[in-house]
């Protein structure tokens, strides 16, 4: 039996509205039916674009936001019908890193006030002494200083404030740490300090990690197993080699082909899948498979109808896609362009429109008209403006001046002949 399982799990937030009383209009569906197993010492990674639901469901794990529906198991024990006193004291064998070192520090307390508040809150340590010998033990793994108990989080670089982060998470001595864009506010030099450490703390206290990233090099590093979400649910899942070998789902594809490759040759002469669209909002997700509105080998009579289950495709690879192996096989056509086209088929779409769309004088339309005339065939119709001395040019002026001096000196005449 797997140390953690996740079977079914949906979190829905209510969207309300109202003045006086609150009524639910709809609901925003960050996680819809997603299920994983996760074994003890092992590493998941869970990946996808912002807005798919990863930190929901990892909180969704801890209990920090209520489950709508489905099952959390961690070692036999389903979290989701726990009490909440009995989760409280469960949570020590869960523990989070959270994506901002500084935000998730209580800036009023010392490094060892706050490490020691989740040890007084679980009955860890027979006195202060005992606790504070335990707090320099776990900085000492995280490559912290002793003296850093009586300091405040401020005085911290971006790099050491996660390490304490992650010395909070261990002195619990917990077995499942969840790390929620652990590395993502560093730079990359500290980003590997951070991952070693992890990998380290993995190897000496037997650590399960469930690490949620944007980053796919950093996750393809540290993962055993891989899992993509995409709007909410889980559309792949692959031990971490086989993922980046040969994704099978056709978002999975898109993702990887972003990665660049420090080659220039092979870089130049792959294919980059350009997506069309933009990510659907979960409060009013697609019918059918959630991809298919972006999907490039989307299909009508099926995509677009039925959702399709997370089914094995064999070596531990899972895919939710109706087509994965026509895909694979090259049996199955784009229906959608993947190149530069992607993107910008719907600019011009706009322009178009907007040329379409050129306002007609309202007195060149007929009194009886319901409809606007073509602008092209009133064109020609409208009257050009009348032209304003200042937009006259210079030789303009000069040509009308030595037009009219011929005429000044004959009246001239005239008036001498006259006189």
């Amino acid at each position: 039996m797997s140390l953690l399982e996740l079977d079914g799990v949906k979190v829905h937030f209510p969207i309300k509205k109202g003045i006086l009383f609150d009524r639910t209009v709809g609901h925003v569906y960050a996680v819809d039916g997603v299920s994983l197993k996760v074994e003890a010492g092992e590493t998941y990674g869970l990946v996808g674009e912002s807005g798919c639901g990863k930190t929901t469901l990892g909180r969704s794990v801890l209990r920090l936001v209520d489950i709508t529906e489905g099952s959390v198991v961690l070692d036999g024990t389903d979290l989701a019908k726990l009490p909440s006193e009995e989760m409280r004291r469960f949570r020590r064998r869960l523990q989070m890193v959270f994506q901002d070192p500084l935000g998730s520090l209580n800036p009023r307390q010392n490094i060892e006030s706050i490490l020691s508040e989740g040890m007084v809150a679980h009955g860890i340590g027979k006195d202060q002494e005992e606790r504070r010998e335990k707090i320099k033990s776990i900085l000492d793994k995280v490559g912290l200083p002793s003296n850093a108990l009586s300091r405040y989080p401020h005085e911290f670089s971006g790099g050491q404030r996660q390490r304490i982060g992650i010395a909070r998470a261990l002195v619990l001595e917990p077995d499942v740490i969840i790390c929620d864009e652990p590395v993502s506010a560093l730079d990359v030099s500290v980003q590997a300090q951070v991952i070693n450490l992890l990998e380290e703390l993995q190897e000496e206290l037997g650590l399960t990690y469930v690490v949620i990233a944007h980053d796919l090099a950093v996750v393809r590093h540290i993962s055993d197993t891989i899992g993509v979400m995409y709007l909410g649910s889980l559309v792949e899942e692959a031990p971490s080699d086989a993922l980046y070998a040969e994704p099978k789902h056709p978002y999975t594809k898109a993702l990887m082909s972003a990665v660049p490759v420090p080659d220039p040759e092979v870089e130049d002469k792959r294919e980059r899948i350009l997506l069309t669209g933009d990510l659907p909002s979960p409060a009013n997700p697609p019918s059918g498979c959630r991809f298919h509105t972006r999907c490039p080998w989307a299909q009508a009579e099926r995509c677009a109808t039925e959702r399709p289950e997370l089914r094995d495709v064999g070596g531990g690879h899972r895919v939710a896609c109706h087509f994965a192996e026509e895909i694979e096989s090259g049996k199955l056509g784009l229906t959608r362009p993947t190149g530069i086209e992607a993107v910008t088929e719907s600019e011009d779409v706009v322009v178009e429109q907007a040329e379409d769309e050129a306002e007609v004088p309202a007195a060149l339309l007929p009194a009886d008209s319901t409809t606007k005339p073509d602008a092209a065939a009133v064109k020609d119709k409208v009257p050009a403006a009348a032209e304003t001395p200042g937009d006259r040019t210079a030789d303009a002026v000069a040509k009308d001046r030595d037009a009219a001096a011929p005429d000044a000196s004959g009246k001239e005449k005239e008036q001498d002949k006259t006189g």
